[in-house]
């Protein structure tokens, strides 16, 4: 069985399934596409399956002509779970959110490895790439397969290998990010790393499903507590009166043993503001509590509050409370320069000033519409910026620092302006820093 698919990926008449075709799955079915894999893409959303067949993309870094070239290379997307026997590998990049109680839910995950389950067969690879906590592969998904009758490492095989997509980012790219792999036992360690060192340049392999895991987890938690960090720090500073993005330039100067991180109006994304939680839930089972960990998480989810409370102070200031108010959020993505709104902070503040009594609307020039999301409802569509529009509004919130938005055309006509990501280096009597 292992011979068999690790010759299969050799001369590359392996066939690549994906399950799950958003951020994750799409770059890496264009891949393996490029490589010259046929990929069959699996994903529950019709829309997404009829735009990618009609070659087009839904995701604005990924180019309508990509998806194009991949259907000519035979790329196909579908709805339907029982082709999964036609793929070799079977590659799940679903969500891993949170719940409303901050608890991990593997519905995503569950629901996608028991559609799968009736239709696998002998020799077929299963690879996680999802977030989640440390047990997840080896207790969730292993006694799923076995369920079948079939022996992990002999006739299937399961590993962990955890994406690190950073949607937009245009200095790495799927085949340029080194790939952690673990495997439940040897067999599937080498089949994984054959699979994935087709299309990548480096491959590191761990010892296990569960280092994996933990791997992903560290990544992220390091980047959730430093935010947090600069977060408790930009208050302290702003009390004092000092520029705390200023004081990070300096230190950045630093040749060795600093690592830059910016504070801003709160953690977006799929990872950081959500990954730290699916630890912190499964220590509990060991008897740990993750008192530095969830620290930084409450430091983190209290900016938002602190943004809403220097609004308030500024409008203040101009005899305005925030009922009332016309506020302008600009950019809505979780970070600059994608149209990504997943965990967005800017979606919090929206819903808090709306509550406050607001009067809200946004302009991003990467995102034309509210988008439909789970848990959030606006029925807007993006502002375009003129002196006339800006000079509308009683507030203006920089939330995400697009590059595209035109920084002093904003200053020069807006009343007021509250900058949430240090985009202002020069004070200005119309600027607050948040």
């Amino acid at each position: 069985m292992k011979q068999n698919f690790l010759s299969r990926i050799q001369d590359k008449s392996a066939v690549i399934g994906i399950v799950g075709l958003g951020y994750v799955g799409l770059p890496l079915m264009l891949r393996f596409a490029e490589v010259g894999y046929k990929v069959l893409g699996f994903d529950i959303d019709n829309n997404k399956v009829d735009s990618l067949q009609q070659g087009k993309s839904y995701i604005e870094h990924i180019s309508a002509d990509s998806i194009r070239l991949a259907r000519e290379r035979g790329f196909e997307a579908t709805t339907d779970f029982s082709r999964a026997p036609e793929a070799d590998a079977l590659i799940l990049c679903v969500p891993t959110p949170l719940n409303k109680y901050r608890e991990p839910d593997l519905s995503f995950v569950l629901n996608t490895i028991d559609s799968l389950v009736p239709y696998l067969r002998e020799g077929h690879l299963v690879s996680l790439e999802s977030t989640t906590y440390p047990g997840t592969t080896d207790e969730e998904l292993l006694p799923r397969i076995e369920s079948r009758g079939f022996k992990i490492g002999e006739n299937a095989f399961l590993v962990f290998s955890p994406e690190r997509e950073d949607p937009g980012n245009p200095d790495f790219t799927t085949r340029t990010i080194p790939k952690v792999c673990g495997g439940v036992t040897e067999a599937c360690q080498e089949v994984g790393v054959a699979l994935y060192s087709a299309v990548i340049d480096k491959v590191v392999p761990v010892s296990s499903t569960r280092a994996a895991e933990m791997t992903k987890l560290l990544e992220n938690i390091h980047r959730a507590v430093n935010i947090g960090l600069v977060n408790e720090m930009k208050i302290v500073a702003d009390k004092m009166g000092i520029d705390i993005h200023e004081v990070i330039r300096a230190a950045a100067t630093k040749p060795f043993g600093f690592v830059p991180y910016y504070p801003g109006p709160g953690l977006g994304g799929h990872c950081i503001p959500i990954d730290p939680f699916y630890l912190t839930w499964k220590a509990r089972e060991y008897g740990v509590h993750t008192r530095f960990i969830e620290l930084a998480g409450e430091v983190n989810s209290s900016m938002p509050d602190y943004v809403i409370s220097k609004i308030a102070a500024a409008l203040n200031q101009r005899k305005k409370a925030i009922n009332g108010s016309k506020i302008l959020v600009l950019g809505i993505a979780y970070k600059k320069n994608v149209d990504d709104m997943r965990e967005s902070p800017s979606v919090f503040l929206m819903e808090k000033l709306r509550d406050l009594g607001a009067d809200i609307s946004y302009s991003d020039p990467h995102v034309p519409v509210f988008p439909k999301m789970r848990e959030h409802h606006f029925e807007l569509s993006s502002v375009p910026l003129s002196a006339e529009t800006l000079a509308a509004y009683d507030c203006i919130l920089l939330a995400t620092d697009h590059d595209r938005f035109d920084y002093e055309l904003i200053s020069k006509h807006s009343d007021l302006i509250v900058d949430s990501r240090g985009k202002y280096l020069q004070p200005a009597a119309n600027v607050v820093k948040a």
